[in-house]
């Protein structure tokens, strides 16, 4: 792997992260050992990332509405950290031993986190382990002591979650009919489920490990599920002790499914394996993405990428655009994966996590024909878990938790790329901001005004993808 800088890294006393500042390199193809080769001059990879802060343990991160700071899932507990200098992110607290004051003891595996104003909801465990299971809800209006104002002990673990502000929206998969579990956390009780079995009796008859319930995004009255093999789902959840469906976006039938002769390689390889699902500020274009390998080594498989939908109709959702994922010299589970992981839409731009195959950014300004802005990859150093926009930069984290990788955990800032916007300008040939009509959008490393730009428009966005 070439590297122009060495990491300098800087270890923080009695708090368990390291900060690692400077500069890394890798670049997007893979030799047959899956190391990184430099990439051609003409390719997007002509930007390093801005910092490095080294972590015990990274899974999701979820930023703050003014983009400043970051809310990192540690496994143990949550982590926020300062954003403010993208060069410089630093440890301002962390939140360990959730749900301890119960006979089961605390939550021993938290991997998901969901933010609304100030209140972050963090949840757990991801899979089947001891401990507590449920969530906490913090009031994270000061970042240096949050403080715990909702917890719930659950009898399910509880991979993802989201969060509006009053409810939780949970994946209870211990449960039959891997049901969605929405919780009041101003009463701190269960107020209601939705499954697939909500939708038809002909999922009895499929094996549930071909459907669980991986990921729910929420905005507004709808809820998005993402039930692997078993599709993508939108309800109606304006009424929490009466969810009702809306439509089902893709996937195929509980019939095809049900005869399916190998369920564990099903669920393994394409097609199907819908695992995150998210949706623009105005819930008019859906992402959803899938999480595969080639399990049997055979070329049967291999990684998925991330398809856009329009779903301005979410009765009969268009898919406009597929995000295919990086190259990789082994698809296996053990191998260089580079499947789709998490990933943000906004603002006419996708920022993406593709484990090994390192992070992107694509210019969705139209969907129809999304355009590469950014890529970003050390193979042999990184596995990114998730990327979202943060105030001047976008962070990623890195984690340790995909098979055949060791990698430093750590959550990288990047500068955030420009692409060109359409602007209406009133005059058909054109405008000052460019002869096409078009203006550079928010984007670079800068900290001034497109710092304070882009930090008030991902406040807005975020306040409006939740309900009041």
């Amino acid at each position: 792997m070439r590297r122009r800088t060495v990491l300098r890294r800087l270890a923080l006393t009695g708090t368990g992260v390291g900060l690692a500042t400077g500069t890394t390199r890798g670049h997007p193809t893979p030799t047959g050992g899956g190391t990184a080769e430099p990439a051609a001059a003409d390719t997007p990879t002509d930007e390093d990332p801005l910092s490095v802060l080294e972590m015990e343990t990274v899974y999701e991160v979820v930023t703050s509405p003014d983009g400043h700071t970051a809310y990192v899932a540690t496994g143990d507990g949550v982590a926020l950290i300062d954003l403010v200098t993208p060069t410089s992110p630093r440890l301002l607290s962390r939140r360990t031993d959730l749900l301890a004051e119960g006979d089961s003891g605390p939550i021993q595996r938290v991997q998901d986190l969901a933010v609304s104003g100030s209140r972050l909801l963090a949840a757990g465990p991801a899979h089947p382990a001891d401990g507590a299971h449920g969530f906490v809800v913090f009031d994270v209006s000061d970042r240096q002591d949050p403080t715990q104002i909702a917890g719930l002990e659950l009898d399910t673990r509880v991979h993802n979650c989201d969060f509006d502000g009053r409810y939780a929206y949970l994946t209870a998969n211990d449960r039959n009919g891997n049901p969605l579990l929405v919780a009041d956390t101003e009463t701190e009780q269960e107020v209601g489920e939705w499954s697939l079995l909500d939708a038809g009796d002909a999922w009895t008859d499929v094996p549930t490990s071909l459907w669980p319930l991986h990921d729910v995004w929420v905005h507004d009255d709808r809820a998005h599920l993402a039930y692997w093999d078993g599709g993508t789902w939108i309800i109606d959840i304006s009424d929490p002790n009466d969810i009702s469906l809306v439509s089902r976006v893709r996937g195929r039938s509980p019939e095809d499914l049900a005869a399916i002769e190998d369920p564990v390689t099903e669920r393994s390889e394409p097609p199907g394996n819908d695992h995150f699902v998210t949706v623009t500020e105005d819930a008019s274009l859906l992402g959803v993405g899938g999480e595969s390998w080639d399990l049997g080594d055979d070329d049967s498989g291999g990684p998925s990428g991330i398809e856009l939908y329009d779903i301005r109709d979410p009765t009969d959702a268009e898919l406009l655009s597929t995000l295919d994922p990086p190259p990789t010299s082994d698809p296996s589970p053990g191998g260089i994966l580079t499947t789709a992981h998490n990933f943000e839409l906004i603002d006419n731009r996708c920022y993406s996590a593709w484990y090994n195959g390192g992070v992107r950014v694509h210019d969705l300004t139209d969907p129809t024909a999304p355009e590469l802005a950014f890529e970003w990859r050390d193979t042999e150093a990184t596995s990114f878990w998730t990327a979202h926009r943060a105030a001047g930069c976008f962070v990623a984290g890195s984690t340790n938790a995909s098979r055949g990788t060791e990698v430093q955990p750590g959550l990288y800032t990047f500068p955030d790329p420009q692409i060109r916007t359409p602007t209406a300008t009133g005059d058909e040939g054109g405008s000052a901001n460019g002869t096409d009509g078009t203006s550079l959008g928010v984007g670079g490393p800068g900290f001034g005004v497109g710092s304070a730009v882009a930090a008030v428009g991902l406040a807005a966005w975020r306040a409006r993808r939740r309900r009041d």
